[in-house]
């Protein structure tokens, strides 16, 4: 093999190169050997030479490692990986820049080994530390925020806090506004109560008996008055109160631990003398609308109307029995205030009307009230009567025409007046009937055939019952007498006979019938109900004063419906005294129809008529001052008594109960009245007389056609 040309070998860079100590001997290996090198440098991993590492170990005195021969994918077997190394930064470049290697023009070649010797495994020269260059570690740049990020993120939390916000509004306004704004105004809300107009009172042609008129109420507040004696002595006389009495009001005080403000000097003021109170200017002192309850004919009437409280509550009479009709219902004003309770204007404002009350129409007649309660005064002004009254039913309906009482009062001073003079009698006045309850006995016995009309029996001047005798005062001496006869007489004998035929259930009965011992449901608070003594409970002396109308308790208005129940062929009306309502708007409601009961066959009733018709025409009876020229009158005259919580009280009580005329009953008139002494045909009688003939002109009955009959008191 030809020797090889000894020209300079090129480094990696190209530059020439001297021959090196290795080119000297020869390299047994083949070319193609992965562990030789031909024509060019053998660099370590680190990008050294082979030479120059070895070089280096020799010099520090490290023996030369044996190679481990790898295959062409090792580092040592691609020559050029060092250097590609470093050009990509790789590892070594950068300690190369640091410490770059000494160059040299030796090239140290590796022998070549036998082939069939093993070569030993390369082992890895450690570095040495003080030559291993150091490492520099690359800073970054500081990592910059995302400002897309954050701006996202603020948009959401921006977004979040709207959206809470406005649920919250909604929430509010819409949802907790109600409660929110109705606790506001309720604290600025001032009530003001409108007063419902009270309805009238008519007669029953329409005429005024009671109603309410505009009027002023005078009012203090004593924590604005600083010289209550003062202000009380202006106001002492239009107000017509005393002025040590409107200081004491005026005087500043607590009630209940706050300053009193408010105090009523006087209530139902005239508008008149109101303005004149206003025109004074007093600091503290102010007038107000009000209402005030009048009753025109001054006591007409006043017992059975009654009368209200300031405040226009019914507290008696038919003020009291009709007050929720009456009434109506107040309306309210309810309004924002502002400072020193001034009205806001354009403020919450609300307006309930108050609805008027209704009216009532009475049964009554004014005029003939009128009448009846003179008539009645004057009367017991002459025998020194203490307590009277008088009824008037028109026939067939049973209606009040008249109902006075004695004594009286007006309604203007109620507060002046004696409770007892306010009592309507007619209806609170319990009394024994006395004889005037013999007309229920003989109608009894003549609708159950007991008697009839042409009967006579012997009566005897006296008879003894128990451990009472009962005796008459027109005495027959045991003669016959006729049924007409034993009642224009009053016969007590007479009638306790015919009654002991009948006997006392079928009394009590008719008593029941007739309307005694229960109320007439007339339309008055209070009104009595009378009692009836009950058979069982009946001693000896019972049968003979039940059926004379003692141990019997009634009203006036029972024995006057009882009397109307004759006078309408035998049918029973219960009295009324209401005749129809009238709305605020004018509309009528008659009340419910009265109660209705057939007590007698009309027979019987009219034979019962012409019997006690006899009491007025027959010579020496007990109602002979009861007969009213012209007309056909039947009635019974009686005396009785009156007891109060079982005890009988002194005198006696004097009545009168009739009709007019007989031949067709237009009205019955019913008089008690409780004297020191005097019976019904002295007292009661003419009463009745006269207020009889007064109805029959005022509502212009026709005169009777024909005279009453002759009627035979002792027949033969």
């Amino acid at each position: 093999m030809p020797p090889r040309s000894e020209e300079p070998r090129r480094d990696a860079k190209g530059s020439r190169r001297g021959p090196s100590r290795a080119d000297s001997s020869a390299d047994p290996r083949p070319a193609e050997s992965g562990g030789g090198i031909s024509g060019a440098r053998a660099y370590t991993p680190r990008g050294r030479s082979i030479g120059e590492q070895r070089l280096g170990d020799a010099r520090a005195g490290r023996a030369e490692p044996r190679r481990t021969p790898r295959g062409d994918h090792s580092r040592s077997g691609d020559p050029f990986r060092p250097a590609l190394q470093v050009l990509s930064g790789g590892r070594g470049g950068a300690a190369r820049r640091a410490n770059p290697p000494r160059r040299t023009s030796v090239v140290r070649t590796v022998p070549r080994r036998p082939p069939a010797e093993e070569p030993p495994p390369r082992r890895r020269p450690p570095r040495p530390t003080s030559a291993r260059p150091t490492r520099r570690r690359r800073l970054r740049p500081p990592r910059l925020a995302d400002p897309g990020r954050r701006l996202r993120l603020g948009t959401a939390l921006v977004l979040t806090l709207f959206t809470v916000i406005g649920i919250r509004l909604v929430v509010l306004q819409v949802v907790e506004n109600p409660d929110y704004a109705g606790a506001g105004v309720e604290d600025r809300l001032t009530t003001v109560t409108l007063p419902a107009p009270r309805g009238s009172i008519y007669d029953r042609d329409g005429e005024v008996l009671a109603h309410s008129v505009e009027a002023r109420y005078v009012f203090a507040d004593p924590t604005l008055i600083d010289d209550p004696v003062t202000t009380a002595q202006a106001l002492s006389e239009p107000l017509g109160i005393p002025a040590a009495e409107l200081a004491e009001k005026m005087r500043k005080r607590k009630t209940n631990g706050d300053e009193l403000e408010f105090v009523y000097l006087k209530r139902g003021v005239n508008v008149d003398l109101a303005e004149q109170i206003e025109d004074l200017e007093l600091a503290g002192v102010g007038v107000e609308r009000d209402e005030r309850r009048e009753v025109p004919g001054g006591d007409l009437a006043a017992n059975l109307i009654g009368f209200t409280s300031p405040d226009m509550v019914g507290l008696e009479g038919l003020e009291a029995g009709y007050d929720e009709v009456l009434a109506g219902k107040d309306g309210l004003e309810r309004y924002e205030v502002g400072w020193r309770g001034a009205q806001i204007p354009g403020g919450f404002s609300e307006t309930t009307a108050a609805k008027p009350g209704s009216s009532v129409c009475l049964t009554l007649d004014r005029d003939l009230q009128y009448v009846v309660q003179a008539k009645l005064a004057e009367a017991m002004a002459a025998v020194n009567g203490s307590t009277a009254t008088a009824v008037i039913l028109e026939v067939g309906t049973s209606e009040v025409l008249a109902q006075a009482s004695y004594p009286t009062y007006d309604v203007a001073d109620w507060q002046e007046s004696d409770p007892a003079d306010r009592d309507d009698v007619a209806t609170g006045f319990v009394v024994e009937p006395g004889s005037v309850h013999k007309a229920i006995t003989f109608g009894a016995a003549l609708q159950e055939g007991v008697i009839t009309p042409d009967t006579t029996l012997p009566v005897p001047n006296t008879v003894r019952l128990g451990d009472t005798t009962f005796a008459d005062t027109t005495r027959a001496n045991g003669k016959r007498m006729s049924l007409a006869g034993m009642m224009a007489y009053s016969s007590n004998v007479g009638t306790i006979a015919i009654a002991d035929q009948l006997g006392p259930d079928r009394l009590i009965d008719y008593q029941k019938r007739f309307g005694l011992g229960e109320p007439t449901g007339v339309g008055l608070l209070g009104e009595a109900s009378g009692a009836l003594l009950p058979a069982d409970q009946w001693s000896a002396s019972s049968y003979g004063s039940v059926p004379i109308g003692h141990s019997v308790d009634v009203t006036a208005i029972q024995m006057a419906a009882a009397y109307a129940t004759i006078a309408n062929d035998g049918t029973y009306v219960a009295p009324r005294l209401v005749k129809e309502i009238v709305g605020p708007q004018g509309e009528r409601t008659t009340p419910e129809a009265p109660t209705t009961r057939e007590v007698l066959t009309p027979e019987t009733a009219a034979e019962l008529r012409t019997i006690m018709e006899a009491v007025t025409t027959v010579d020496g009876a007990t109602g002979r001052a009861a007969a009213v020229s012209g007309y056909r009158v039947a009635g019974k005259s009686g005396t009785g008594t009156r007891r109060v919580d079982g005890q009988k009280q002194p005198g006696e009580v004097a009545a009168f109960i009739g009709m007019a005329p007989v031949e067709k009953p237009r009205y019955v008139i019913a008089v008690f009245a409780h004297t020191p002494g005097g019976g019904g045909g002295d007292i009661a009688a003419p009463v009745f007389a006269d207020m009889m003939r007064f109805t029959l002109q005022h509502y212009r009955v026709p005169q009777s056609p024909v005279p009453p009959p002759n009627f035979d008191v002792f027949p033969r």
